[in-house]
């Protein structure tokens, strides 16, 4: 997957935004105001941060060696993923609806009712 189709995938998310609070260099996707994925434009290979539950998080680490602790991120709670280095495009899309579906379970009632 590359760094075109990771966001065409994540913005096609209901009530998913992107925004660059960072500076110019780094895409921010967000559901509900909260973040769920970030793209930095400038890494090569391409690599994003997703969230992740804690025991999934490792069990993507042992199973993936592109997949590693958040870079700059809690990395209990996040991954850094090489997203164009031999990972199957439908295992990403499981991992971006993942950390998609983390944020919106979070969310308060009303955020939630409006996607």
């Amino acid at each position: 997957m590359d760094l075109e189709s990771f966001r065409e995938y994540c913005l096609s998310k209901p009530g998913a935004t992107e925004d660059m609070p960072f500076g110019e260099d780094v895409l921010v996707f967000r559901v509900g105001g909260k973040m769920f994925a970030l793209a930095p434009l400038d890494e090569i290979p391409a690599r994003v941060n997703l969230k992740c539950d804690p025991d999934l998080a490792l069990e993507l680490r042992d199973r993936y060696e592109q997949v590693r602790p958040g870079y700059h991120m809690n990395k209990k709670h996040w991954n850094t993923v090489e997203i164009d280095s031999g990972i199957p495009d439908a295992e990403l899309r499981k991992m971006i609806d993942h950390s998609y579906e983390l944020v919106v379970k979070r969310l308060p009632d009303a955020k939630r009712k409006l996607l």
